[in-house]
């Protein structure tokens, strides 16, 4: 079972107003690396920063880059700067071979393999450029992480930068994004200019548990998987479908009072909000498991 200890501090250091992601990514890393030492990886980041800031400084508008009229051709330079430093020189490529692997939502694993998911290497991108002294924000896109660099408002050029760390720092305009959500999504989301709005803090590190939690459970790895829905659930007390999960998990551990006490109390809340018409089916089979832990559970007494 994952420790308080690291509960806690994972999420002081989560819900703070730091805008720095990497230590609260490499603190939940131990979960799986217990041993793991944040400061080499801080200090590789804190490096590849300051190198990245020379080739941003040094970064020069080509006569025959493909400018749009309405991006600031002096923000174009320094991001491709940038994703030629990143994506080049330093090699970090998406995993798309093994992209189901754990390892790609370690940071860590990513520093030290140069290879993961949209969404860290998103993390990396941002944690680089903010060092470099650009700033550089994520985007909570549906099925795969995106990143944001402004248009400096009063320059004159009004387009910001959609940037896809994933693929090498590609540029994406509306269309693009179009495409990808419904590569991602299908039919099932409509196109809104809201889903290219900034990811908080929280909603970063939420989504990348999320992931790691998923890969856990393909994995059967359910030990994992419920220590990773318990930092969920110290992030955001109200996330109904992670108390689901957590019992769930302790069901099938074979942890019958635990999974009983969250199931039990899943119930009840979703009695007070409601549930949508399409997990009514899912909510019966809960309420099943919940009469069958109760008899084991009074079994055991």
């Amino acid at each position: 079972m994952v420790s308080e200890h690291l509960i806690r501090s994972f999420t002081s250091v989560a819900l703070s107003p730091d805008p720095d992601l990497a230590i609260a990514a490499l603190m939940y890393a131990r979960l799986a690396y217990p041993q793991l030492d944040a400061g080499p990886y801080l200090e590789q980041l804190d490096a590849l920063g300051r190198e990245a800031a020379q080739r941003v400084a040094d970064a020069r508008v080509a006569e025959d880059a493909p400018v749009p009229a309405s991006v600031d051709p002096l923000a174009y330079a320094r991001i491709a700067a940038l994703n030629d430093f990143l994506f080049k020189d330093q090699r970090f490529v998406g995993n798309d071979v093994h992209y189901e692997d754990p390892r790609n939502s370690f940071l860590n694993e990513v520093l030290d393999r140069r290879t993961g998911i949209p969404i860290t290497l998103a993390l990396v991108y941002m944690e680089v450029a903010r060092r470099a002294g650009l700033m550089v924000e994520g985007i909570n896109f549906p099925g795969h992480f995106l990143l944001r660099h402004r248009a400096t408002p009063g320059s004159g050029y009004s387009r910001d930068l959609i940037i896809d760390a994933h693929h090498g720092g590609a540029l994406l305009d509306e269309a693009m994004c179009r495409e990808l959500l419904h590569k991602h999504a299908g039919d099932h989301v409509m196109w809104d200019q809201q889903l290219l709005g900034q990811a908080t803090k929280p909603q970063i590190l939420v989504r990348m548990l999320l992931n790691l939690k998923r890969a856990y459970v393909r994995m059967y790895s359910f030990p994992q998987a419920r220590d990773v829905t318990e930092l969920l659930l110290a992030v955001d007390p109200s996330a109904l479908n992670e108390l689901r999960d957590r019992g769930l998990l302790a069901y099938h551990l074979n942890d019958f009072h635990s999974a009983l006490r969250d199931l039990q109390h899943y119930l009840q809340l979703t009695a007070t909000v409601g549930v949508p018409d399409d997990e009514r089916q899912e909510h019966e089979q809960i309420w099943e498991h919940v009469k069958s832990l109760r008899r084991r559970v009074a079994s055991l007494n």
